[in-house]
Parts: C-alpha cells; sequence; structure tokens
C-alpha cells in the first residue's frame, strides 16, 4: 500500500519551503507599494498553514518510501504546489478563474511557458516575479531541491530521484543522488547569477535580468513583457540569451564534468554532439531560408533563425519573431524540434535527443540484422553497449508519446478552430515548449480556449515534465495492487 500519512508529512514540509517563497514574494510587493501585497500574504500564510498542520500533526509509523511511493508523491507535489501556487493570482484579481490560474501556475512549475495573460506588461512586479520563480524552482524540479536535504530527514532519495529526473537512466549525471542534487543546484544558481550580470551590463535592469534568468535556465520562458524578449530589441541580449538557453539544454552531469576540467568527455558525448549538430544545422538552413525569402538582411536573419531554434528545440518558449510569417517548410522545421527537445538531464522537456539518437540508431542496426542474421551487433553509446532492457524503455516511451500526442490531439480537436492549433496544442504542452501554432502562435495567449481544454492541456504539461511515466503508471491496475 501508499504510505500516505509519510507522503502527506513530506509534503507538509514542502509547502512549508513554497509559504517562504511566497512570503518572498509579499516583501517584493512591500518594496514596490503594488495592491498585491495582501494577497502573496494570505497565500503565504494558507500555505505555511497548510504545510504545518501536514508536517507536524500527521503521526508517522513508517518512514519507508517504496518506488510506488515516489512516483505517487512526485505527482502529487507538482498538483498540490500549484494548486496554493495559483492562490495569489486568484486573491490579487490577475486571474480570477481557476481553472486559468492552475493553468498559469502549472505552465510555470512545470517550466512550460504558455499563458492565458494578455496584459503582462501591467501586472504588478510581485505577480511578475512569482510567475518566474515558478519556472525556477520547476526547472530542476521541487523534488530535486527538497532532496538535497534529505539526509536530515533520514530517508532515501532514490526513488524520488528516479522519478523526477529527466532521460533515460543511464544518461542522468555522474553522481549520486544527495551530492548530485545539491551540485546540480549550485551549478543552477551559479549559472542563473552569471546571465543575471550579463543582462545587467546589456541594458536591462536588475528586475528584468534576474526574472529573465530564471527562466532562461529553467528554459521555461515566461517574460516581463508581453512581446516577450523583442521587448528589448537587443542583439547582445538575444545572444546572451541564446547561449544560456543552449546551456540549459545541455545535461547538467556533463556541465559538472566540463567544469572540473573534463572538457573532452563533454565534446564527444554522443548526445551532445548530435544535440548541438541540430540546432547549428536546423538554424543555418532557416537562417538562409529567412535571407532568400526577404525576411531581413543576412545577419538578422541568422539571429532570428537561431533565436527562434534554441528556444523551441530547448523548449524555453521565448519569442523575437513571429515564426508564424514564415514559410511553411521553415515551420515545419521548428514543429519537429517541439517533439526533440533537448539533453536528458537537461531543464528541457521533449523526447530528448538521447532517445531519438539511440531510435534511429537502433533501426539502422536493425538494418544490418536483416543482412546479417546471425551476427551480434550491438547499439552502442559513447562506445558502451546499451543494454537491451533500455533499448526497450525507449521504444515503450516514445510509443506512448506518440499515442498520447495522437490522442491528445483528437480531444483537443473538439475545442479548437483547427487541427495545426490542436497539434501543437497538445504538442508544446507534453513537450513543456510553450508556444505553438496557428491561433497559439509566439504572439498569442492561450485565453480564448475553453476551461476544460486549458484544464487537460495542463494535465498534459504535468505528464511530459515527469516524463509520461511517473504520471501514467498511477492510472495502471498494477500500480495500486498491494
Amino acid at each position: 500500500m501508499i504510505n500516505f500519512r509519510f507522503i502527506a508529512n513530506l509534503i507538509g514540509k514542502l509547502l512549508l519551503i513554497e509559504s517562504a517563497f511566497l512570503l518572498l514574494c509579499t516583501i517584493i510587493a512591500l518594496i514596490y507599494g503594488e495592491p498585491d501585497v495582501m494577497a502573496f500574504l494570505y497565500t503565504s500564510i494558507i500555505t505555511a498553514t497548510a504545510g504545518f498542520l501536514m508536517a507536524y500533526f500527521i503521526k508517522i509509523k513508517d518512514r519507508v518510501l517504496a518506488k510506488k511511493d515516489g512516483y505517487f508523491m512526485v505527482t502529487m507535489v507538482w498538483i498540490i504546489f500549484s494548486v496554493f501556487g495559483c492562490l495569489p493570482y486568484m486573491l490579487g484579481n490577475t486571474i480570477p478563474s481557476f481553472p486559468d490560474a492552475f493553468f498559469e501556475t502549472i505552465s510555470g512549475f512545470t517550466t512550460t511557458g504558455s499563458s492565458v495573460l494578455d496584459n503582462i506588461d501591467f501586472l504588478p512586479h510581485a505577480t511578475l516575479f512569482w510567475r518566474s520563480l515558478t519556472q525556477w524552482l520547476g526547472g530542476l524540479g521541487i523534488i530535486m531541491l527538497f532532496i538535497a536535504i534529505l539526509p536530515s530527514l533520514g530517508i532515501e532519495g532514490r526513488d524520488l530521484y528516479v522519478a523526477e529526473i529527466t532521460g533515460p537512466t543511464h544518461s542522468k549525471t555522474s553522481f549520486t543522488f544527495t551530492s548530485s542534487a545539491r551540485q546540480m543546484w549550485l551549478i543552477y544558481t551559479s549559472l542563473t547569477m552569471l546571465q543575471t550580470i550579463l543582462l545587467l551590463l546589456g541594458g536591462m535592469d536588475f528586475f528584468d535580468s534576474i526574472c529573465h534568468s530564471f527562466t532562461t535556465m529553467a528554459t521555461g520562458g515566461f517574460s516581463t513583457k508581453q512581446a516577450s524578449v523583442a521587448h528589448w530589441n537587443s542583439a547582445y541580449i538575444q545572444y546572451i540569451i541564446i547561449i544560456f538557453m543552449f546551456v540549459a539544454g545541455t545535461n547538467f552531469g556533463l556541465i559538472h564534468t566540463a567544469i572540473r576540467g573534463n572538457w573532452k568527455k563533454l565534446l564527444t558525448d554522443n548526445e551532445f554532439r548530435l544535440y548541438l549538430t541540430i540546432t547549428f544545422s536546423a538554424s543555418i538552413i532557416i537562417g538562409l531560408g529567412l535571407y532568400f525569402n526577404g525576411w531581413a538582411d543576412l545577419t538578422k536573419s541568422m539571429r532570428d533563425a537561431t533565436f527562434q531554434v534554441v528556444t523551441l528545440m530547448t523548449t524555453t518558449g521565448f519569442a523575437t519573431a513571429d515564426y508564424l510569417l514564415w514559410p511553411p517548410f521553415l515551420g515545419l522545421i521548428l514543429f519537429l524540434l517541439f517533439f526533440i527537445g533537448a539533453s536528458a538531464g537537461s531543464t528541457a522537456g521533449g523526447l530528448k535527443v538521447v532517445r531519438v539518437y539511440l531510435l534511429f540508431k537502433n533501426s539502422f542496426i536493425e538494418l544490418k540484422r536483416i543482412i546479417h542474421p546471425n551476427g551480434i551487433i550491438n547499439v552502442k553509446y559513447n562506445n558502451k553497449t546499451v543494454h537491451p532492457n533500455i533499448m526497450t524503455g525507449i521504444t515503450g516511451f516514445a510509443i506512448l508519446y506518440m499515442i498520447i500526442f495522437v490522442i491528445g490531439s483528437v480531444i483537443i480537436t473538439l475545442f479548437t478552430e483547427d487541427i495545426t492549433t490542436a497539434c501543437s496544442a497538445v504538442i508544446t504542452s507534453m513537450s513543456n515548449v510553450g508556444p505553438g501554432f496557428g491561433s497559439l502562435g509566439p504572439m498569442y495567449s492561450f485565453a480564448h480556449l475553453n476551461d476544460f481544454a486549458k484544464l487537460f492541456l495542463a494535465f498534459l504539461m504535468l505528464v511530459g515534465r515527469l516524463e509520461i511515466l511517473t504520471v501514467m503508471v498511477l492510472f495502471t491496475k498494477a500500480f495500486w495492487k498491494r
């Protein structure tokens, strides 16, 4: 059976952490003297009260988390955090409707970046900061933050780590669970601070710099401006964000290894090389396509192309140009990037480059096996044989991913005006990208969708962020058997 009491106790402790971040937003509202101060204060008190009651009044008999407990807890944490996290929007009357507020909040925590807001420029600073902070907290993962302090709680973080970290198990990180969480958060925070400084040097004020650094490193895409990054019309700012989006889409385990001096491992890694190749090739093709179609001069065409390729490949979702105005062939390339995503062990969504690499490699090896039926030909990754169980898992994941995409598209088609909008709504939610195509392009919001469509897409955001299996296993009979 699921250890509900212990899970509730741990979620209570996590809610106390969330209440502290909400209190920080209260202080920001006080500094700027804006009207949402009470919304954040009340939410902080409500969240802290709920957390305190769960953490200190629920008696624990068994302090053990089984694998099933890990999957259940991770899923519930993201839902509960989003329920409490949407209260400032509702109490502050920024987003009075619960479906809209919940959509905005879970879009933040899952680092999707889809929004129902059409008046971002006029939002109070604390609300803007909370939107960005939800993405930063969700980037590496709420549970990852908690795992860093698990030793003091006396429990093993392995199953929670496995349930939340992105990508196949063999490509996560090079260090162990608690140490991994601490190291990853240290790298994550340091890169966020570095980007903030560089954006300040480019003319952004401190508030906008820290908010955009939060959402860049989280590959989230929430901006403090309705026009997104295009608001600044600065080549320098765009290049800085391109670089940090690409870094955020790189496996953090490899970044850690490179920082320690082993750059060779990063540069020879099969996934990183394919990630770099896809990004570079798509940018060149789209940039030249824009130039020869008269979009702009060569420099701006290449910059706009590179920015959109990186922001969609890493599932960040910032915008500097409306790619719906580009030739259909170039739009198709961008649409395919929605599926791929960036690296495993990064803050990005999507299938992940490593899975695409292994799926294609396995397909070509199957052709060789037809020619040489008696030969022993194994799939290799970084010169090491990939265990057949891993390949089976990756194949199953990809098939389930496409099944959910198809079924989701059919459902959303009932609530949208065209198939392009429906399909892009589903894949942008599942891959945590943000903008889509049709009426959900980079210059539009999700506000016009009905409440059911928003809640369904919010569910797909959670499914995509937790890599499908973590959530979908909860809907199986076997999960709930003793």
